[in-house]
């Protein structure tokens, strides 16, 4: 149709090469600058993190790579990524963490609207709303999401996603996703800030995408839930400790991200995508471990009146 655009460039590169199929896996790692801060909480909501199931509970943080959480049908929570990406999860929600692999930080950050480094994030929405408010993403970051009807490489900045049992709905508030809807589905499309594209797939068909704007009736749902994921990411900022460890005979910066891609293809079955990440851990400076710190509002200063009588 003549809304439709094919994408080009890196977000073709990073989301054509994300779709190759192999095994899923959970096993959480121990990265340490893999991390999530959990900002906001109401209701109950859990995370498996690969060894045990537990309740969310906030101001907690964790490992990232390989965590799932999920919030109950009366529950939604917020959360911050350590390349500084807020993550809002509506009830009744489920994301999966198949990736998140980061380099080392510099400490020391100033500027909380860049990355603070390279990243590599991949996550599957099987059901539910998620919300995304990212930061200036740097050259050589890549972020996919996925659903069981689509992929979407993001490169920011507000973002909403919606997986229902039929379709998926991403709405860009600002910045430019691309999304594909199977892997025939050749370059993908690409949608702008105040566009909104919708997958659907039904059982023994093609996936159908209507690239459109945002309905204004649901203009308000999105930025609802945009706008809390970016009060999540400006609640905190993530700070490196200690120094790198080198224990293989290289030198601290050899060995860093390997930018293998992953992400999501069709099952066989045809039914839904199997999600991949490589299982080997891609971060150097294992001995440098990330922070979180909480950002304290500055309170404005009230300045007491002068009456003209007194001077």
């Amino acid at each position: 149709m003549n809304n439709f655009r094919l994408s080009t460039g890196i977000f073709v590169a990073a989301l054509g090469c994300a779709l190759a199929l192999a095994p899923a896996a959970h096993a959480a790692k121990k990265n340490p600058t893999s991390k999530l801060y959990v900002a906001d909480l109401d209701g109950q909501s859990e995370i498996d993190t690969g060894e045990r199931i537990e309740d969310l509970t906030e101001k907690s943080v964790h490992n990232a790579q390989g965590t799932v959480i999920q919030t109950n049908a009366d529950a939604h929570n917020a959360m911050v990524f350590s390349n500084g990406t807020g993550v809002y999860l509506d009830p009744d929600t489920r994301m999966e963490i198949k990736r998140f692999v980061q380099e080392p930080f510099t400490p020391d950050r100033s500027d909380l609207e860049v990355e603070p480094s390279i990243s590599q994030t991949n996550a599957f929405i099987p059901r539910g709303t998620v919300g995304l408010c990212t930061p200036r993403m740097i050259a050589g970051s890549s972020m996919v999401y996925s659903t069981p009807h689509s992929a979407m490489a993001i490169r920011g900045r507000k973002v909403v996603i919606q997986s229902e049992d039929f379709e998926t709905k991403v709405s860009s508030i600002e910045g430019e996703v691309t999304v594909r809807g199977g892997p025939n589905d050749g370059g993908g499309y690409v949608i702008n800030g105040g566009e909104q594209a919708i997958i659907k797939r039904l059982p023994g068909r093609a996936p159908q995408i209507e690239i459109r704007p945002i309905p204004d009736d649901e203009l308000e749902f999105v930025e609802d839930k945009v706008t809390l994921a970016c009060d999540a990411r400006r609640t905190v900022y993530f700070d490196a400790k200690g120094k790198p460890e080198v224990g293989d005979g290289q030198t601290p910066g050899e060995g860093d991200i390997i930018d293998e891609a992953t992400g999501a293809e069709m099952d066989d079955d045809g039914e839904g995508w199997a999600n991949v990440f490589d299982d080997e851990d891609q971060t150097a400076g294992a001995g440098e471990e990330v922070v979180v710190v909480e950002v304290t509002p500055v309170e404005p200063v009230q300045e007491t009146p002068v009456s003209a009588s007194s001077i």
